[in-house]
């Protein structure tokens, strides 16, 4: 635990703190006064109104979109299913600037329902909840989707045989045991459209504002670091009381089920009804998923003089951009590349550390039915792993700058401060893909290589290594696609001369002209690409049960 632990708490608490600190002490003394203060003000009032409802309704919109697609996915067998689930996975990687670009294409002013319809929803409420819709289809599929795939389809069968008609028989047997996969799958939405970013910088407009984006323009633009601090807070507080409730809906889950294996679960489908609603599942995809993102294709090659590559050949100079960019944009894509790969190595080896720990001091109960300290201390351990999904990237990113700026930490102008700040995104997704597959290991191997004369690190070397060489793998794709995307806190610590994919496209949209748009456009294309591609390998090697993902 000891090099997890020290990560955390040099690059995640350390720079929280000390901004937090910034924005409440005057003259060494706290002034807890100020949060009373901000949270009475009717603009902040509303704010987390807004912040709140929104994530609900976002919440309520994916559930009730994605649960057919976690069934199909979880009970046909259809051609072209691997490709699909790795498509409907695509939008979850995205970074929020491109799910953000591709839908201001598709929804906003001269975009594709502008010019069929005359329909614009961008700067609406409505374009905010497709676009999170749109974002966090996977989740559900896959956590849901994966856990119904596992469920033994005869005991509702069964149910069926004893009287029950369809639905009483679903409501009754696989509801209750689908219930704590739902509710962490809906939880999960919520967290991450309670603190969304760059979907509702660009599509609200200045008429919507989530926590995140308001601690960013308290930030970066007005520099009220007391209301930026409050707000961190109250995100804070709200994300850990979020991941205690998933947390234990994640270890309701895994209590008292029967699993089988997922391919005695599939078939093809059966009767009108059952290819109904396959069919209704693929044109959910579709039109949720491939369309803007193909919007978002033929707007990069919709260049004046016809389609073709023009926007993706000016990416090539700094000049065609005016004074946006120090460097080509196109630079921009070698350094993601680099910093990715950096922080995906990063991510692998703390991430691998702490899913290592949470797997050798599992919380046990003691003789009185409790939980002795050291389990409750690895139980913390580990819901300290999936902060950095929910507190505030824009707070971290702005806490490198004002802590890490004087020995032995003076990193504002190294390199690996953005790398740094990726891993922290994606430590999570390494030990929640790692973890089941570790778990899963007989501990008896180990014990008889032990026996054998063995050492520690040679029993690891050669019994788990070669049983979790595919997690690890499918681990270092997830870090290294959300590294990629990571924006909230790149944002403060791009250099100008060495921007990041999601930096450059967030520049080149806040420029007014349509070379500007189109150049945006072409990376944000670039960018989506790279995403897909690097979905569908993890598909290829990904084992039937790397975790939730």
């Amino acid at each position: 635990m000891a090099v997890p632990a020290t990560f955390f708490a040099l690059f995640f608490a350390y720079p929280v703190v000390a901004i937090v600190g910034r924005g409440l002490k005057a003259d060494g003394a706290w002034q807890f006064g100020r949060i009373g203060e901000v949270l009475t003000r009717p603009d902040i009032l509303d704010v987390l109104w807004f912040t709140t409802w929104q994530a609900l309704a976002s919440t309520a919109l994916t559930l009730l979109v994605a649960l057919p697609g976690a069934y199909v996915f979880a009970r046909f067998a259809f051609p072209g299913k691997q490709v699909l689930r790795a498509v409907v996975t695509v939008p979850f990687v995205l970074p929020t600037v491109v799910v953000g670009t591709a839908f201001l294409a598709l929804l906003g002013r001269g975009g594709f329902l502008d010019e069929l319809a005359g329909v614009r929803l961008d700067t609406t409420v409505w374009a905010i909840l497709i676009a999170h819709v749109f974002f966090n289809y996977a989740v559900v599929v896959r956590t849901v989707g994966g856990l119904w795939s596992q469920l033994d389809p005869r005991q509702e069968e069964a149910a069926r045989v004893l009287g029950a008609g369809r639905f009483a028989a679903w409501r009754r047997v696989t509801l209750p045991a689908l219930a704590p996969a739902v509710a962490a799958a809906g939880l999960m939405v919520f967290l991450f459209t309670f603190t969304s970013f760059g979907v509702v910088q660009i599509l609200g407009g200045p008429g919507y504002s989530t926590l995140e984006v308001e601690v960013y323009r308290q930030t970066a633009q007005l520099l009220d670091l007391p209301t930026a601090a409050v707000l961190t807070l109250v995100q804070f507080a709200a994300v850990g009381v979020i991941l205690a409730v998933h947390a234990w809906a994640v270890r309701r889950g895994e209590m008292a089920l029967k699993l089988v294996d997922p391919a005695q679960t599939s078939r093809r489908p059966r009767g009108t009804g059952q290819w109904a609603l396959l069919g209704g599942v693929l044109l959910t995809v579709l039109v949720l998923i491939l369309l803007p993102l193909g919007v978002l294709v033929e707007r990069s090659l919709d260049t004046p003089g016809g389609f073709g590559f023009g926007y993706y050949r000016a990416l090539q100079s700094a000049e065609a951009s005016g004074s946006t960019f120090l460097v080509a944009p196109l630079e921009a894509i070698g350094n993601s590349l680099q910093y990715a790969l950096v922080a995906t190595v990063i991510a692998l080896i703390v991430g691998g550390l702490a899913a290592a720990a949470l797997t050798l001091r599992r919380p046990r109960t003691d003789s009185a039915g409790g939980t002795p300290l050291a389990g409750r201390l690895v139980r913390g351990f580990d819901a300290l792993l999936m902060l950095p999904l929910g507190v505030s990237a824009v707070t971290v990113g702005f806490g490198f700058l004002i802590t890490l700026d004087r020995p032995p930490l003076d990193l504002r102008t190294s390199w690996i401060l953005v790398p740094l700040a990726q891993a922290l995104v994606g430590v999570p997704f390494v030990v929640r893909t790692m973890l089941p597959v570790l778990r899963a290991v007989d501990g008896r191997l180990r014990e008889a290589a032990a026996v054998l004369g063995a050492s520690p690190l040679r029993a690891w070397r050669e019994v788990d290594l070669p049983l979790v060489r595919r997690a690890v793998l499918v681990a270092a794709g997830f870090a290294f696609a959300v590294s990629l995307g990571e924006f909230g806190a790149t944002v403060f610590i791009a250099r100008p001369d060495n921007p990041t994919l999601p930096v450059a496209v967030a520049r080149l949209l806040g420029r007014s002209g349509e070379l500007n748009y189109g150049q945006a456009m072409a990376l944000s294309t670039i960018l989506m690409l790279v995403c897909a591609v690097s979905l569908l390998l993890l598909e290829r090697i990904r084992p039937d049960r790397s975790g939730e993902f």
